[in-house]
């Protein structure tokens, strides 16, 4: 039944960008993440993507997002332990700041690399 809410949860993650409502976006990408993972977890023999510093960066977006009392940061994963963490630029340099200082000072994250949104799709036209 985990896998019922896909195209729902992708609807409002597609519409929330459209909304330009970060806080939607942001929940319900980290609810997306969460069940991608959990479907993982529930197959025979079990599949684990996360490590023991993914689920510290998890807790550590859900922290800072309680010291904001609001939703300022999501994450996600690639297929693999490596986080994917989302934010409004307002909100970069005091999310990389908790993220160099919990984790990359300790090495558990050898490096936080920040990208921003493009200029959006372009025309090329071959002559």
């Amino acid at each position: 039944h985990r896998l019922a809410h896909v195209e729902e949860r992708a609807a409002l993650i597609t519409q929330a960008i459209a909304d330009r409502n970060f806080p939607e976006f942001a929940l319900h990408t980290m609810r997306d993440s969460n069940e991608m993972h959990a479907v993982c977890l529930d197959t025979y023999p079990p599949i684990s993507y996360l490590s023991d510093t993914s689920h510290s960066i998890i807790r550590a977006v859900h922290a800072f997002n309680e010291r904001c009392s609001e939703v300022r940061a999501a994450y996600t994963f690639d297929a693999g332990p490596n986080a994917v963490l989302f934010c409004e630029d307002k909100d970069v340099e005091e999310l990389r700041g908790m993220l160099e200082k919990e984790f990359c000072v300790s090495g558990k994250v050898s490096q936080v690399i920040e990208c921003k949104i493009g200029s959006g799709p372009l025309i090329r036209v071959d002559q």
